[in-house]
């Protein structure tokens, strides 16, 4: 079974954390949720989230085969910010391990140069598309290129994280999550 890592930084987008950690544990994957400095962490809006660990202990899980990157240009600039972690996700990417990042967080593959001849999609504007090293940004509502895959922003999470079930699960499972849902 997949163990997918969701990092929470301050100012993370709490729609997309949200959804993304609910719709894959009801697709009965095992989430890690990790927060950047501490376990209680401010979203952007002011949801206060309780990560299960911190990302320094959670990035030490060998059994961590995923990682979800939620967007809100605080959190994503966080984790920017974070050279530990940046460190172990480029590493881990660049030896095959799915990455998915939503929102603002494909700034941290764009500075990682994890994007590089890659198809991806992220927040409208976010990212200046002529500095990604020969990226392609479609805009579309999901990309998935390799072990790259990247979603727009909090109005399509739902469809992020149902792809990530179907994935890492099946489409059968991501069928009877999606049917739970009444979509």
């Amino acid at each position: 079974m997949s163990v997918v890592l969701v990092p929470l930084a301050p100012g993370c987008e709490e729609l997309e954390a949200v959804t993304v950690i609910d719709i894959m544990r009801r697709g009965g994957l095992q989430v890690i949720s990790a927060g950047l400095n501490q376990t209680v962490v401010s979203a952007s809006r002011g949801v206060v989230l309780q990560a299960d660990q911190l990302l320094e202990e959670a990035i030490l899980n060998e059994e961590v085969s995923v990682v979800v990157l939620p967007g809100g240009m605080g959190g994503t600039r966080a984790l920017m910010n974070a050279p530990f972690f940046t460190g172990w996700l480029k590493k881990r990417a660049l030896e095959g391990m799915p990455v998915a990042a939503i929102c603002a967080a494909p700034l941290i593959l764009d500075q990682e140069r994890l994007l590089s001849g890659k198809l991806y999609t992220a927040y409208p504007g976010v990212l200046d598309v002529a500095l990604s090293e020969n990226a392609c940004y479609t805009g579309t509502v999901l990309e998935a290129d390799g072990n790259i895959i990247t979603s727009r922003g909090p109005g399509t999470a739902m469809e992020f994280a149902l792809y990530l079930v179907e994935l890492l699960a099946g489409k059968a499972r991501r069928a009877e999550v999606e049917a739970g849902l009444v979509r």
